[in-house]
């Protein structure tokens, strides 16, 4: 679990706004959710500390080691304290027996797995040398002699190096893809406050919390199969569950809006008086976080020759950056500090000269005259790889809006698409390591409310597909605008990094 809490710093600065997040037993605070990266201020063993609610202030927990550490914090409200009792408990209930059993699987996994990874590597050397000396004995016109014993050769260490990989996998998916002990249980109580519901949506309640649950814990081991291909790490009996999960969704959801249908018919009373119904909550329009943005593409106006007005584009750029963190605020950082810091280099271009610097095309413009564009942080450059990261992020939003409900699958069809190309081995790991953490399409869309509860709503996917029909548009003709300004001056980069 993690959110806002309020920790008590001291009498002068008093309760300040912290991000905390709960994982693995452990209780780590940050001065910011967007300076997570940065590593984390403290952090609190939940298994031995002790746990207090406060008796007057109904938003307030103390967390304490007696002698050692002490955790005054506060909620933003009774509900939300509520989560966390809850989160906090179940932690401190569930880890004491399951960490050492856990731990335990982990090191002999993680064992196998580095003493397979070394005989791949060793598999690896020896079929580059048996390729070379087919290589060699083709150049000396020798190949009919050697060809046959050393074809065989061949076929058994491919043979053996494939064998040997799909062992390594196989330890890869154990370790990796069981539940971590910090979870909650299965039929553990919501821990959400929610509003009263109409029949039928104790389910889905019940339904979704399972599902935020899913959301909540990212893959911590996973850093160990980053030079995997990202296709790779999703197990298919994952895939399946997923799809049995969605079926089971859609089956829910019709059910109840038949049994809402059932209660609009009834419009009268026992002596057949005709009776007002009030509208449901499902016909309300649900707002969702891409119609309350502060900035989006789709209100930029541009001017007479398609001029991209530049403060207008990057802030529709920054609004834009949440949707990492829904994506996993932690292994998604290092995407997100290059996506913000390209923004920040255009940014103080345009605050050098921001009367010459109206609109992108201005700044390109005014770069390619000075022979500057392929310059290391030049403005031009920054733009170029902002482009890139935002065709990423609107491929994967158009897979989302097309209906595709496996998150991973989508974002690794949209880096296949965009930025794969432009990527060494180093960076595609990393990529495969936030692949592996990327939440649960419940969790994801669950995370794109404005109102909680708005989820359970049926209204609210057809609100998400209503307000990226006009997002998306409005964001791909500008891209396509600037496709057209780096083609037309040739300043398109295949350097890969």
């Amino acid at each position: 679990m993690e959110g806002i809490l309020h920790k008590w710093t001291n009498y002068i600065s008093g309760w300040q706004p912290r991000w905390f997040v709960l994982e693995g037993g452990t209780l780590s605070y940050y001065d910011s959710q967007e300076d997570a990266w940065k590593g984390c201020k403290g952090s609190i063993k939940v298994s031995v500390c002790e746990i207090q609610v406060h008796s007057t202030d109904s938003t307030r927990v103390d967390l304490t080691i007696p002698g050692e550490q002490y955790f005054y914090l506060r909620a933003i409200n009774a509900a939300e304290r509520q989560k966390w009792l809850v989160a906090l408990g179940t932690a401190k209930a569930c880890l004491t027996d399951n960490r050492t059993k856990r731990e335990k699987e982990l090191q002999e996994n993680t064992e196998a797995l580095k003493t397979k990874m070394s005989e791949l590597r060793l598999y690896c050397d020896l079929l580059l040398q048996q390729v070379n000396k087919i290589k060699e004995s083709d150049e000396l016109g020798n190949l009919a002699e050697t060809g046959l014993d050393t074809g065989d050769m061949v076929k058994s260490t491919c043979t053996t190096f494939l064998k040997t990989l799909e062992e390594c996998m196989q330890i890869a998916t154990r370790t990796f893809n069981t539940d971590m002990p910090s979870q909650t249980p299965p039929g553990s109580p919501p821990v959400a406050a929610i509003k009263p519901q109409k029949v039928g949506d104790n389910e889905a309640v019940n339904n979704n919390s399972s599902n935020l649950k899913e959301q909540e814990q990212p893959d911590k081991n996973s850093s160990e199969s980053e030079h995997h291909d990202p296709a790779a790490v999703i197990s298919d009996q994952k895939e399946e569950w997923r799809e049995q999960k969605h079926k089971e969704d859609q089956s829910l959801e019709q059910d109840n809006n038949n049994r809402v249908i059932y209660q609009q018919e009834d419009v009268t009373d026992p002596e057949g008086n005709e009776l007002k119904q009030p509208e449901t909550e499902d016909t309300e329009q649900v707002e969702t976080f891409f119609s309350t943005m502060s900035h989006r593409f789709s209100d930029i106006n541009l001017d007479d020759d398609n001029g991209i007005p530049t403060q207008e584009f990057l802030d529709s750029c920054y609004a834009i950056v949440p949707v990492l963190d829904k994506l996993g605020s932690t292994v998604f950082a290092p995407v997100k500090m290059d996506f913000v810091g390209n923004i920040k280099k255009i940014h103080q271009k345009l605050l050098s000269d921001s009367d010459n610097f109206p609109t992108l095309q201005s700044i390109v413009l005014h770069e390619v005259e000075r022979e500057v564009a392929h310059v290391r942080n030049s403005a031009t450059e920054a733009l170029l790889w902002l482009r890139r990261g935002l065709k990423f992020l609107m491929e994967f939003l158009s897979e989302v809006n097309e209906g595709q409900t496996d998150v991973p699958r989508a974002l690794n069809n949209s880096y296949g698409k965009t930025l794969r190309r432009y990527h060494g081995w180093v960076v595609r790991g990393v990529f495969a390591l936030a692949l592996r953490a990327a939440p649960s399409y419940a969790g994801f869309t669950a995370a794109l409310v404005t109102k909680e509860g708005d989820e359970l709503k049926s209204s609210f996917s057809s609100g998400i597909h209503r307000d990226l029909d006009v997002y998306l548009p409005a964001m791909g003709k500008q891209l396509a605008i600037l496709d057209a300004l780096y083609e037309e001056y040739n300043l398109e980069s295949d350097e890969v990094v």
